[in-house]
């Protein structure tokens, strides 16, 4: 059953407060460098039951007269086209969809930063087309020698090269569409930039996992390298901190690998002692300090390892990934103690595929119920699913039907016939719009529909890997979906 287990208010208003304070501790500007996704958490969500997926720009908001953003796109991605996983857009168009969702909000954004720029045509055209729009767009360089040359890094030929990025902000906040961007080297650019025009300026990161202040071996903790088994990241304890403060704290092997390098170019940077002993110290995450109930929160991570294992599962199916990542999950499932059958649909819905012959889906309501959905010739077992879901919500009997033939009917002709579909049966997405029509004479089925936002939180499984209208329509639903990684035709070709 879905469980609170942590406090969004306290963790806006605490982080807020921790962020001035960092910026009070340099007296001057400071470039706060954020990990992970600032709009749309859901990792974090599902790990953490309370935390809202836009927690981190609520807290921006708080202090949005004080911060402005820089978002920074790695040029060689906007020239190879790389996609956001999640999103399935590219980095450039990612980029303006940000600006477009930071304005709507009031945070102010600065400017665009292309990293690693080696005069690439797909960047020189996106930095034409966001000039044309008013963004301001600096150009920063590859470095020979980055990361280890420290002495022509942080000079005219290193960090000099880079484009000053011109801010009017206390707190510049540095994101990015996704990892390997370059936020970091364009914060301790800037540092050095801001130096040598004699402004104070300090760096700090914000990362939310892995948190700092609980267990290693946490199924929080967990989840996190479970969520990035494709970078191969390894959470660890933070030897520097345990040295400088007898403390155990939390990091990863990337932070930890190269904290001597960043401690020593602040060092260079500002001429004078590195602010931090620990890359823990550089950190301003106040996460863990706002769990208000542990075991709730260690039963949500352990499902959300079973589901990134069921992702990997099905994306290696569609090639999209190989098996290591699927090897290192599976190891960490064995870290946390899961198995697969601990997902209670998993099981329900394998027994209903092999009772029926056909495709199955088992969907556990937020209170702990499980009902089910099988193929017919009407609907796919998503759509009966969904309509069984409701139903229990509304303690509709099972066998009152919502959705007259003589609605879905039409629909079926009309993608057969004359939109050439090959699939009668009707998807998630039509199911609702019929349901939708059902609603204007039928009692039971506005009530059904009347229940749609108590879906969020559902646990969903598939024997078979959902089309991409379906796994869209349960996402925006805010179900959580994890499918078998086989297909329900055997041809070669399938539309995700």
């Amino acid at each position: 059953m879905y469980k609170i287990c942590f406090d969004n208010d306290k963790y806006i208003r605490t982080q807020s407060e921790h962020i001035r304070e960092r910026i009070a501790q340099f007296g001057g500007k400071l470039y706060l460098e954020f990990g992970g996704k600032l709009f749309d958490d859901y990792h974090a969500s599902r790990v953490l039951p309370g935390f809202a997926p836009d927690s981190k720009v609520r807290m921006l908001s708080k202090i949005k007269d004080e911060a402005e953003i820089v978002i920074v796109v790695n040029a060689a991605d906007i020239e190879k086209n790389k996609v956001r996983g999640d999103l399935s857009i590219t980095y450039d168009q990612d980029a303006l969809r940000l600006i477009d969702a930071f304005r709507e909000i009031g945070l102010y954004v600065g400017s665009v930063v292309l990293t690693r720029f080696a005069e690439q045509p797909s960047a020189i055209a996106f930095k034409k087309r966001l000039e044309s729009l008013g963004i301001p767009v600096y150009r920063h360089y590859s470095i020979a020698g980055y990361p280890t040359d420290l002495a022509k890094i942080v000079s005219d030929e290193g960090y000099g090269k880079n484009e000053y990025i011109e801010t009017t902000r206390r707190l510049v906040v540095i994101t990015a569409p996704g990892p390997g961007s370059g936020k970091m080297a364009t914060c301790l650019s800037q540092i050095y930039h801001e130096h040598k025009r004699g402004i104070r300026a300090g760096y700090a990161k914000f990362e939310t996992f892995p948190i700092w202040n609980i267990p290693l071996s946490h199924p929080v903790n967990i989840a996190y390298e479970a969520a990035t088994a494709d970078l191969n990241d390894v959470n660890m304890i933070d030897p520097y901190h345990l040295e400088a403060y007898g403390v155990t704290a939390v990091n990863y092997n990337r932070d930890v690998e190269i904290f001597p390098v960043v401690s020593a170019m602040l060092r260079m940077v500002s001429g004078g002692e590195c602010p931090y002993k620990s890359p823990t110290d550089m950190g301003v995450n106040m996460a863990g300090n706002c769990i208000i109930d542990d075991e709730a929160a260690r039963t949500a991570a352990k499902d959300e390892i079973i589901r990134r294992y069921y992702r990997v599962l099905c994306d290696i199916r569609r090639g999209i990934c190989d098996s290591g990542e699927a090897e290192k999950i599976k190891l960490l499932m064995q870290k946390a103690d899961i198995t697969t059958a601990d997902r209670p649909t998993i099981g329900v819905a394998l027994k209903r595929a092999e009772e029926t012959g056909a495709p199955a889906i088992a969907w556990e309501l937020p209170d702990g119920t499980i009902v089910t959905g099988r193929t017919s010739p009407l609907l796919g077992a998503t759509s009966a699913a969904l309509l069984n879901a409701m139903k229990a919500l509304a303690g509709i009997p099972d066998e009152v039907q919502l959705i007259p033939p003589e609605i879905i009917a039409p629909v079926q002709t009309l993608k057969v016939e004359h939109l050439g579909n090959r699939n009668p049966r009707l998807h998630t997405d039509e199911v609702l719009i019929a349901l939708s029509i059902s609603a204007l004479t039928n009692p039971h089925a506005k009530e059904a529909l009347d229940r749609i936002d108590a879906l969020r939180g559902s646990e969903v499984h598939s024997t078979v890997i959902l089309s991409q209208v379906d796994e869209n329509v349960l996402k925006k639903l805010g179900c959580n979906l994890t499918c078998e990684p086989v297909y329900q035709s055997k041809r070669l070709y399938h539309r995700h």
